[in-house]
């Protein structure tokens, strides 16, 4: 009798997160990011110091800065932007990944990054979905 309570004490807040913040497809998301932030910038410094500098800026601060209202399960982020742009800031971590793994890696690594990138994008579909409805007027 004690397991009932606990399990409907866990079904509001694990159904209260926007879609897309599951552990699943949030996990893919913040993996294929943090291979965005790594890699890109390991990709341009033999280049440009300060363009791999600017590309870490790039990839983490509009992030920070801007969300869809609603999206984000821990709260807002101070400024508030359409739908489509969370998810071209998410497109650009998912080309960036894909770009620097190319230029970085052995084949079969970048294979796995470019795969886990597309896995990405159909896993974001529910989220994309709710963020273009959020940005209607």
């Amino acid at each position: 009798m004690d397991s009932t309570p606990r399990e409907q004490d866990r079904t509001p807040t694990s159904g209260s997160k926007p879609p897309g913040h599951d552990l699943f497809s949030g996990g893919l998301r913040f993996l294929t990011e943090l291979i965005a932030w790594i890699a890109a910038p390991w990709a341009l410094w033999p280049h440009s110091i300060l363009l791999a500098i600017g590309v870490v800026l790039l990839l983490i601060v509009p992030p920070a800065i801007f969300s869809t209202p609603g999206d984000r399960p821990g709260g807002d982020t101070p400024i508030a932007v359409p739908g489509a742009v969370t998810i071209l800031m998410l497109l650009s971590h998912l080309v960036a990944a894909t770009a620097a793994a190319w230029a970085l890696w052995p084949t079969w690594i970048a294979v796995a990054v470019t795969t886990l990138c597309v896995v990405v994008v159909i896993t974001e579909q529910p989220r994309w979905r709710a963020l273009t409805r959020r940005s209607r007027p």
